[in-house]
């Protein structure tokens, strides 16, 4: 363990480690008077994402170990019951947050959408490493793997779950961008997607349908304030009257007024409002670095990377955890529609955060294979 330690990237493991730990100690916060009022104990959510993130990091210590050309044995079964459990819960219809998505264990609520950005990622690396090495230069060999990502976003589109179908799509676009295709090939796709694209927007807006109401009213996102006794501005008002609140230096750890259920969802969407309030914009700012620099390292791995399969790997996992920054802090800014999406580290969820925390710890395995591959040629 020793030796593999040796090899991972230590500037993202530790700023990824505070990033969690201190995300833990807000989400306890946040969610005390909601925890208190449901389950009569001011730790439910916090004792609960404790256990989650140990879930994770057990998971990251695991893959870390595991060679990433082993995952070729198992990507198409996880590819299979991916799909199968998304097909499983639109059948079930269990409705949480107005979306169908949700998979009930033990107690626990189990997203597969979650999942399924990390194994389409690792599938899309692992199918255009074998393209590339094979030559595979026929165009169907090198838009057929797409198509397993597009029956991930219908199946999450018809949950509807519009957030994450958007993040699954931008990283799916990246790493469209990311493999060495012929150029004209790369315009002549893009062109025909973002018609396509263009043309069911259209079709949406002129038919009115293929939105649920809830899912429009998302759309009513500017001025928020001037909807107060409104769903469509409450939420976003009391975040920006939180915000306002902190000032530079917040009121203190757990005096978070905002919280005593003006913003239902403190330690979720708003997890980032609550923060500001507690802990001040010099904080706020302090985790913006700390998201530059977990992405800088992650591309700079990419960038080091010997093979496609290691480049696409990096390059995917900073978009997805890009992408949730910038959905989820547009929403709480009023800059973008709200859509559920998690903060990275800092929103409540199991299921988001043992993916994320799986993801880092595959981009580590390819940190430690970058080293491998270089100590062996240096050798020579």
């Amino acid at each position: 363990m020793r030796r593999v330690f040796n090899k991972i990237d230590k500037p993202l493991l530790f700023v990824s480690l505070i990033s969690l730990i201190f995300g833990i100690m807000m989400i306890g916060s946040a969610s005390s008077l909601k925890s208190y009022m449901t389950y009569g104990e001011n730790y439910h959510f916090l004792v609960r994402q404790v256990f989650f993130s140990i879930i994770g990091i057990v998971g990251a210590l695991i893959v870390i170990r595991i060679p990433i050309k082993r995952y070729n044995k198992i990507i198409k079964l996880a590819v299979v019951v991916i799909i199968g459990l998304l097909i499983y819960v639109l059948i079930k219809k269990d409705v949480i947050n107005g979306i169908t998505g949700w998979l009930s264990i033990g107690g626990f609520g189990i997203q597969p959408s979650e999942f399924s950005k990390t194994i389409t990622i690792l599938y899309l690396a692992l199918t255009f490493e074998k393209v590339m090495k094979n030559r595979m230069s026929n165009v169907f060999y090198k838009i057929l793997p797409f198509i397993v990502p597009l029956i991930f976003i219908f199946l999450i589109y018809k949950q509807p779950d519009f957030g994450t179908m958007i993040v699954l799509a931008g990283i799916c676009f990246i790493i469209f961008l990311v493999v060495p295709y012929d150029k004209k090939l790369k315009l002549v796709i893009t062109s025909l997607t973002v018609t396509c694209i263009l043309i069911m927007v259209l079709a949406m807006v002129i038919s009115g349908k293929g939105l649920s109401n809830s899912q429009k009213e998302r759309f009513n996102y500017k001025a928020p304030c001037t909807r107060y006794r409104k769903k469509t501005g409450y939420q976003v008002c009391n975040g920006y009257i939180a915000i306002n609140s902190g000032g530079l230096l917040g009121s203190g750890y757990g005096n978070s007024k905002q919280k005593y259920l003006y913003l239902p969802e403190a330690h979720t969407d708003f997890i980032f409002a609550i923060i500001i309030e507690e802990m001040g914009l010099i904080v706020g700012a302090v985790i913006l670095l700390a998201y530059f620099i977990i992405i800088w390292r992650i591309l700079m791995i990419a960038r080091r990377s010997y093979n496609i399969q290691g480049a696409i790997i990096c390059y995917g996992i900073a978009t997805y955890i890009s992408l949730h920054i910038i959905i989820n802090l547009g929403g709480v800014l009023g800059l973008l529609p709200l859509t559920g999406i998690p903060l990275p580290f800092y929103t409540y969820g199991g299921s988001f955060i043992i993916n994320l925390l799986i993801s880092l710890g595959l981009v580590q395995r390819v940190s430690i294979e970058n080293k491998m591959f270089e100590q062996k040629h240096l050798v020579r």
